[in-house]
C-alpha cells in the first residue's frame, strides 16, 4: 500500500506560484538591499538542488563564525562534484580549541581567507533559486543569514531540505509498527553505512555537503518508491 508522502520531502517547486506567495515576493524583492540578487526569488530549475555545509570557529550560530564553505550542485539523480564550491572565509573572532578537534582549521589556515561579504556573494551567485540540502542544515541556514542579512535585509528564501528528517521517515517506513516513534540514530555516519553510500573524511565542508547530497538522493528515490 502506498504512504503518504514525507513531510520532508518537498514536492514540485511551485515556490511563488500562489497568489499570497507572488505579493510576499515582490514586497521581499522591494525590500531587497542589493537588486544584484533579485534571482534568488526566481523560480527554481526542476529537478536542482544544492547541498551546502559550512564549518565554524564554534557551535553557537547566534555568535560564532563562517570559517569554510562547501556546496556542491544536485542536478536530477546526479550529484555534481565538478560543479562545487570551496570557500575559505576569515573570521572576526577565534577559532574554538573545540572546533579545531572538529575541523582542524586553525587561526593561520583562514587567516588569508575571504571577507565573509565576498563570501556570501559567491555562495548565492552558485546557489541561485535552487533548493538546499544539507545535514542539520539549520545550524548552517542560521549562520548564513546572519551574515547576508546586513548586506541584503533579507534571509534564504530558497526551501530547505533536511536529510536527517529524510532518514528518520524512511526509516520509521521500514519498521514494524509496534516499534513506530523509536529512537533512530541520525548521525550521519550511521546513515551513510545504513544507506550503504560511500563516505568521505568528515567535518570538511566540502565532503559534508557531497555526502549530505548522496543521501538525499538516495532517500528521495527510497520514500518516491513507497
Amino acid at each position: 500500500m502506498s504512504s503518504a508522502p514525507s513531510k520532508a520531502l518537498p514536492q514540485a517547486p511551485t515556490i511563488w506560484n500562489l497568489p499570497w506567495l507572488k505579493l510576499k515576493r515582490e514586497w521581499m524583492l522591494y525590500h531587497l538591499g542589493d537588486q544584484r540578487f533579485r534571482f534568488i526569488y526566481d523560480e527554481p530549475p526542476p529537478d536542482e538542488w544544492v547541498s551546502v555545509d559550512c564549518e565554524t570557529t564554534g557551535l553557537n550560530p547566534a555568535k560564532d563564525d563562517i570559517i569554510s564553505i562547501g556546496a556542491v550542485r544536485i542536478a536530477g539523480n546526479r550529484v555534481m562534484t565538478s560543479e562545487k564550491l570551496q570557500l575559505l572565509v576569515k573570521p572576526s573572532k577565534a577559532v574554538s580549541a573545540e572546533a579545531i578537534k572538529v575541523h582542524g582549521l586553525r587561526e593561520q589556515d583562514v587567516a588569508q581567507g575571504l571577507d565573509i561579504d565576498d563570501a556570501m556573494h559567491q555562495l548565492l551567485r552558485f546557489i541561485g533559486p535552487r533548493p538546499l540540502v544539507g545535514y542539520y542544515l539549520e545550524f548552517d541556514a542560521a549562520l548564513i543569514n546572519r551574515a547576508i542579512f546586513p548586506m541584503l535585509g533579507v534571509r534564504l528564501p530558497q526551501a530547505q531540505v533536511e536529510i536527517s528528517a529524510l532518514y528518520y521517515d524512511w526509516k520509521q517506513r521500514t519498521l514494524p509498527p509496534y516499534q513506530h516513534g523509536a529512537s533512530i540514530d541520525l548521525r550521519l555516519a550511521t546513515m551513510m553505512a545504513d544507506l550503504d553510500l560511500p563516505t568521505r573524511h568528515a567535518h570538511d565542508a566540502v565532503n559534508d555537503a557531497i555526502m549530505a547530497a548522496l543521501a538525499f538522493l538516495k532517500l528521495k528515490a527510497l520514500l518516491q518508491a513507497d
